[in-house]
Order: C-alpha cells, then sequence, then structure tokens
C-alpha cells in the first residue's frame, strides 16, 4: 500500500465528515494527517511492518498510527467503511466543483435527492438548484461551469501519486530478472502536473515471465487484456497501467512514441517524412528498411536534432530550440539553496520552529524563510503583529545558535478581499521576506481578483506572490484573473512570483511559468510546507519548472540569500 493509498483513505474521511458537517477540527485532523502522510519520504507501509512507532512522524497520534497499522495490515479501515455506508461516494463528486463546498453538497443531496454529476447537471438545466435556499442563479451557472473539471478529477491523479505507484511498479518488476531494460513513459515521464495512466515499456526474451509477474503487483483488481507483446491491469485505486514487451532495437523508439507528447509526435513524424524516413514506436524506417531506434538519442539524431529531454516535448518551443543548439539546461533538485514558504505549528503547521530548520539543514538548505499565515486566516490560527513579532524574535535567538544556515523573519500576509494586506506596513518592513497571497474572494470578478494581486505587488514591503492563481489541481479552477497585467506590474515593481511545489497546486503552471519568463520575471520555486517532510515537495515544483523550460538563471533560490536580497532590492 502506497503513502499515496493511504493519505487518500485518510482525505475521504475528512471529505465525508466535512460533508456530514462534523467538527471542523476533527476534519482538519484528517485533512493535516492526509498532507503529512503524502509528503512522507519513507514507506508507511515499510515502517508498519517493521514495527516502528509511527507517532514519531509530526502530526500522528495514538489514534491515527492505530488506523494506519490497520489501513496498512487488512487493506480496509472499519471508519471508512462505515462513513462509505453512510453517504454514497458518487456524492462526494459533488464537493468537487468550484465554488460548491460541503454544505452546500449536502444541501442538494438532502433537499433535491442529487447523488451523482449527472443528477446534478440535470437539475442545473431545469433550473431547480437556484430555487434552494443560499443558492440563486450564479450559483447555477457556476455549478454548471465547473462540472467538466469535476468529472475529470475522477480520472487523472497528481503526478506525485502517480510517481509512488510508479516506483512502486518498477521496484516490484526488477526482481524480474529476464527484463533487460525497462522504463515508464507517457505523460508521467514527462511530468505533467495529473496522470491518467501508467505506460510501462520492457525489453525481454521471457514475455510470459514478465506479464507474470505484472500481474502479481500489489494493487491489481483487475486483468483488463493479455496478448503476445502487451498487457493492460486496472489497479484497486481505478489507475490503469500498460504494459509493451518491445524487441531491444525499437526500445528507443517505443520510449519516445509513448512518452508523447501527441503533439510532439506529429511534428516529429512531419520531419521525418520531409527527410524521405518513416518513425513509429518500432523504429526509424527508410521504406522497409530499419535504419535505427535502439535508443531515443538515435530516433533524434536520424531526425537531424539533439535529444530533448522528456518535459519538453509539448510541440510548444522544444524545436526551435533544437534547431538553434539552445535547449535550455534545465533546472536541476540540486540548484535550489533555499525554501522562502514554509509553516510552524504556531499557525497550521505540524512542526515546530526548531524541527523545520532542523530538517531544512539536512537538506542542505543554506536558508529558509519561516512564512506563517497572518490574521486573517482564522482556520489557520493566523499571527497578528504582536505574535509575529515574538515569533521573529525566537528566529533571532534561533540563528545566533544554529550555524550552518540561515533563518528569515518571513510572512505569508493575506490579500484582503478589499483590498490592501491584512498586516501594517510597519510590521512587514521588520521581515526579511513577504509572501503576499490571496485566501478568500476568490469567486470575486476578474476586475477585482487582478486589483487586489496589483495592489499586493505595489507594496514596497512584498517580496512575492504566493500561489498566483490559487488553483488546486483536479478540485479548484484558478480564479478568474489577468495574468498579463500580474505580469507587467510583477516587472515594474521588480517582484518575483511564486511556483508552489505543493502537489495539489503547482501553481504557477507550466504555461505561467514559462510566459513570467518571457517578461523577464524571476520564479521563486518554494514548499509551502506545512510539515519537516513536506521540504521533500520541492522536486515537483523543480519537475514543473523544466517542463517551463526554466534554467537555474530564471530561479530566484538557486542564488545564495546575497542574491535574492539584491534581487528583491533588500540591503
Amino acid at each position: 500500500m502506497t503513502n499515496a493509498q493511504i493519505a487518500a483513505a485518510f482525505d475521504e474521511i475528512a471529505d465525508i465528515l466535512e460533508f456530514q458537517g462534523a467538527n471542523p477540527f476533527r476534519v482538519r485532523a484528517y485533512r493535516n494527517a492526509s498532507r503529512t502522510l503524502g509528503d512522507f519520504g519513507e514507506s508507511i507501509e515499510a515502517l508498519v511492518h517493521e514495527g516502528r512507532d509511527l507517532t514519531e512522524i509530526q502530526g500522528i497520534g495514538e489514534d491515527l498510527a492505530g488506523k494506519i497499522e490497520t489501513l496498512v495490515k487488512t487493506g480496509s479501515l472499519p471508519q471508512l467503511v462505515d462513513l462509505r455506508a453512510q453517504v454514497p461516494k458518487t456524492v462526494l463528486a459533488l464537493m468537487r466543483i468550484p465554488g460548491l463546498g460541503p454544505k452546500k453538497a449536502a444541501a442538494l443531496y438532502r433537499e433535491l435527492s442529487i447523488k451523482d454529476l449527472d443528477m446534478l447537471k440535470a437539475a442545473c438545466e431545469a433550473h431547480k438548484v437556484r430555487e434552494l435556499k443560499g443558492f440563486g442563479e450564479k450559483t447555477e451557472e457556476t455549478i454548471l461551469k465547473g462540472l467538466s473539471l469535476a468529472a475529470e478529477s475522477q480520472k487523472r491523479i497528481y503526478w506525485a501519486a502517480a510517481d509512488e505507484y510508479a516506483q512502486a511498479l518498477l521496484k516490484h518488476m526488477r526482481q524480474c530478472k529476464g527484463i533487460e531494460q525497462m522504463e515508464v513513459g507517457g505523460s508521467y515521464r514527462r511530468g505533467k502536473d495529473t496522470v491518467g495512466d501508467l505506460d510501462l515499456l520492457v525489453v525481454s526474451s521471457d514475455v510470459a515471465a514478465v506479464m507474470d509477474r505484472f500481474g502479481a503487483f500489489s494493487g491489481v483488481a483487475e486483468v483488463l487484456a493479455r496478448g503476445e507483446t502487451k498487457m493492460v491491469v486496472r489497479l484497486d485505486t481505478g489507475l490503469q497501467v500498460d504494459l509493451r514487451v518491445v524487441p531491444a532495437e525499437s526500445f528507443g523508439a517505443a520510449l519516445q512514441y509513448f512518452t508523447g507528447s501527441k503533439q510532439h509526435n506529429i511534428v516529429l513524424r512531419g520531419r521525418a517524412k520531409d527527410r524521405g524516413l518513416k518513425v513509429s514506436e518500432w523504429g526509424v524506417f527508410r521504406g522497409e528498411k530499419y535504419i535505427g531506434g535502439r535508443t531515443e538519442e538515435e530516433v533524434y539524431k536520424l531526425l537531424d536534432l539533439p535529444w530533448i529531454p522528456p518535459e519538453l516535448r509539448e510541440a510548444r518551443q522544444e524545436f526551435e530550440w533544437a534547431e538553434s543548439g539552445q535547449i535550455p539546461e534545465l533546472i536541476e533538485v540540486a540548484d535550489i539553496q533555499g525554501d522562502l514558504h514554509m509553516h510552524t505549528n504556531q499557525t497550521d503547521g505540524a512542526a515546530t520552529l526548531e524541527e523545520m530548520v532542523e530538517a531544512a539543514k539536512k537538506r542542505g538548505l543554506k536558508y529558509i524563510a519561516i512564512t506563517d499565515h497572518s490574521k486573517r486566516v482564522t482556520m489557520a490560527n493566523g499571527l497578528d503583529g504582536a505574535r509575529l513579532r515574538r515569533q521573529w524574535a525566537e528566529i533571532d535567538k534561533l540563528n545566533d545558535r544554529v550555524k550552518g544556515i540561515k533563518v528569515l523573519k518571513g510572512v505569508e500576509v493575506d490579500i484582503l478581499e478589499k483590498g490592501g494586506l491584512d498586516l501594517a506596513d510597519d510590521v512587514l518592513a521588520e521581515a526579511d521576506w513577504v509572501v503576499a497571497s490571496l485566501h478568500y474572494g476568490q469567486n470575486q470578478p476578474r476586475e477585482k481578483i487582478t486589483k487586489r494581486l496589483l495592489g499586493a505587488l505595489e507594496n514596497p514591503h512584498v517580496s512575492a506572490i504566493g500561489h498566483p492563481t490559487g488553483r488546486l489541481l483536479e478540485r479548484r479552477s484558478g480564479y478568474d484573473v489577468d495574468l498579463d497585467a500580474v505580469f507587467a506590474a510583477a516587472k515594474e515593481h521588480k517582484k518575483i512570483l511564486e511556483l508552489n511545489a505543493n502537489p495539489a497546486r503547482l501553481d504557477l503552471d507550466d504555461v505561467a511559468c514559462a510566459a513570467a519568463k518571457e517578461h523577464g520575471i524571476p520564479i521563486v520555486i518554494s514548499t509551502d510546507a506545512h510539515s519537516t517532510q513536506g521540504l521533500e515537495t520541492i522536486r515537483y515544483g523543480v519537475l514543473q519548472a523544466r517542463r517551463a523550460g526554466l534554467t537555474k538563471e530564471d530561479v530566484v533560490n538557486t542564488r545564495p540569500w546575497s542574491g535574492v536580497m539584491r534581487l528583491i532590492g533588500r540591503k
């Protein structure tokens, strides 16, 4: 059982409890546990089998530890079974529609007996939803617009979750001695923020042994097909995994073909045709004659191109770069020197200030900014000016005794619904680093949202805008904002825009990060960590940055802190 599966179970408990109107602190405990387990760097299943004390994991008490052990050892959790019996699973999909929270979803279920997205669409089209108290015509229109997002969210998973399955599958398959080469392709290899399925490519002379081993993978719920060279299974989570066994001479061509993207491959086939060649998953051919395809490098070379990193294969600029010899040297995780967005247990984090610092130091970071929430975020016990200054005094003392890492006095200040920030300028002026974020009023009109962000960018004490579009993958579209205006203001006021590495956010997305680069706006990749394990998520942000074609020079926190200070105009 993967960490992602365990985290998903706790998230589902939180969903149902929230739907039922349970105590918000109880709901938050499960949400925090899900986030902690999803970010955890080690296999939870392995810890359980080793008899390790799970309460050593930050934020996991005895009750949650017991439930984790039950889930790992039995594959089920009685509490979740009971909750599922109380609320149809299809009803929970209603909560994934932007603007439709648990209270309204419960009202639809209770008042109109709506149990799934199809029933909800029919009710909206019949104008029955607008008649309910607290809804209205505008809410009905918002629901209709969000239905496609909710439907899609049931088909795709975060890249981070797909990575767990992919790594577990590769580890399992490596025990098969007949495998000579093996890679996972598809959108997973290209690093897309969400993944619909996994494509496993294998070279082996013993196809039967490979397929037998594949079918024995933990979590396989059903074998959908098994042929001479291809086998398809569905995992118990619903994720489909396709296995293809290919000849060694075709492995590079197959890996290139099944990595995609479709648009990239269309351009590649066009180049082949222009040169009197044909390229497919079997290789590169001149007429009927095979001329190459053992490696991806060979495929690209035959088409007069250098090898193109998988993350760039979206038919955007990669061919232009390749032809001119200007493929960017993409950023690596090792390039990151600091992390400038994280939380402690003084607001909604799971770890103490000291624990976050120690964990960051172990990761080899040279500096971090502690950016707990400001007072507007009441659900997170946000800090007012007095509490924030007390925290900063603690940081000063900590810097006196901790060597090898610089701890910066920061804050994630809220951009108010009416505009402006929820902490006074004299407080913000004392900070080393200020992240301004928009958490409330996300359904405001485009002009209002944009004006709020522009106001924050104009503030001389703001360093960066956090998760600039507010999207939550597969759960909430970003708010309606004029990004061109935001880019222009960021450039004018010499501000930084964040790529939030939380796998549920990855905000800015790859396209927006590439646009920011074109505008000359630096990006900061931050974890937004709420636990020590959350610091590990930096790699998801780096992967997104690679898809945008970013180099280390495009990302501010690849610099030492002195370099960042110069960039934001601090002495």
